[in-house]
């Protein structure tokens, strides 16, 4: 099946702020912009940062309990390779990146077994990364 890239636009209260941490620290190339919003090509999906006032999310996040931890509610990301994920991990930790639940590996030996981190951004936005050995446990049950 052929995936088609997604647009997702997010608020953020910091636009410079905010653009270091996905161009620098994340390292995704910048595609257009003005004076109030900047595009990045997020794994091959756009992802637009638009200036905006803080959220209600943004302020104090809700968490759904999963595999023992809180994870932050609403939260955004992409499914990475496994060696992708790894080295997404290791570069967040090289800019002392303050996660929100630590890289680890949940579900160990149940269906959907996957590396998971999360961590927030400059303006409080959380964001997902996941990575699966099985690919096609992706779904399964």
């Amino acid at each position: 099946m052929k995936l088609n890239p997604f647009h997702l636009a997010i608020p953020v209260h910091d636009l410079p702020a905010a653009r270091r941490f996905y161009g620098e620290v994340f390292g995704l190339p910048e595609g257009r912009s003005d004076t109030h919003w900047v595009d990045f090509d997020f794994y091959g999906h756009q992802l637009v940062i638009h200036e905006h006032p803080k959220t209600a999310s943004q302020e104090s996040a809700h968490t759904n309990a999963v595999d023992g931890h809180d994870v932050p509610v609403p939260h955004f990301g992409i499914v990475l390779d496994w060696g992708d994920w790894e080295a997404l991990a290791g570069r967040l930790r090289g800019f002392g990146t303050k996660f929100v639940i630590e890289p680890y590996v949940r579900f160990k030996g149940q269906v959907g077994e996957q590396a998971t981190m999360f961590l927030l951004d400059p303006c409080g936005n959380a964001l997902e990364f996941k990575a699966f050995k099985d690919m096609g446990q992706l779904f399964a049950k």
